[in-house]
């Protein structure tokens, strides 16, 4: 039933997908805009997306006749469109002030839950058992959560220009994942 090995292959490939780390810049913009993180919401928001998709995903996509390509394609112009953010300095999506959901939208969707990562739990519940992705899942989000809680002293440590730099890095990166996604599945 649980195999280490497939626990690990896994969490592997959804920390590699999710890509927290990466997205340090980003959450830290959304703390600056916010004012604070919710990270138990973010952390939990994102459980429940994923394990609601990993059992419901193909479901939900037949029911309203998306095949995974044009769901791919959705979420690489989302992500393009929020690399533009971090390259360009601006706000494309616009939050209104006081309603202060940015832990759930765009962190939890589509940051840590997106197309990429919804379509490779697909991916992953054909390929390993039940069991070893949901504990896969739960190891990410454990260090989900441990970033999110962490990001204010990420930015104490990174400073302004630390922080800028690795947000137009980064940015530059989401481009380019956004352009993979576009050209895998056009």
């Amino acid at each position: 039933m649980f195999s280490l090995k497939e626990i690990f292959s896994v969490t592997l490939t959804l920390f590699a997908v999710i890509d927290i780390l990466g997205s340090i810049p980003i959450i830290i913009q959304i703390r600056q805009r916010e004012g604070k993180i919710h990270s138990e919401k973010a952390t939990l928001v994102a459980g429940v997306l994923m394990v609601v998709f990993l059992f419901l995903g193909q479901s939900i996509l037949s029911l309203f006749g998306v095949d995974y390509q044009s769901f791919a394609l959705a979420g690489a112009i989302i992500i393009f469109l929020i690399g533009m953010e971090m390259i360009l300095g601006i706000e494309l999506f616009k939050n209104d002030p006081t309603t202060r959901t940015g832990s759930i939208v765009p962190l939890a969707f589509p940051i840590i839950v997106g197309a990429g990562t919804m379509t490779t739990l697909l991916s992953l519940r054909a390929a390993y058992s039940l069991p070893n992705v949901l504990v896969g899942i739960a190891l990410n989000l454990v260090f989900v959560f441990i970033v999110l809680k962490s990001s204010a002293w990420i930015e104490r440590k990174l400073g302004k220009a630390g922080e800028d730099i690795l947000r137009r890095v980064f940015g530059v990166i989401l481009l380019a994942i956004a352009i993979k996604l576009f050209k895998s599945n056009f």
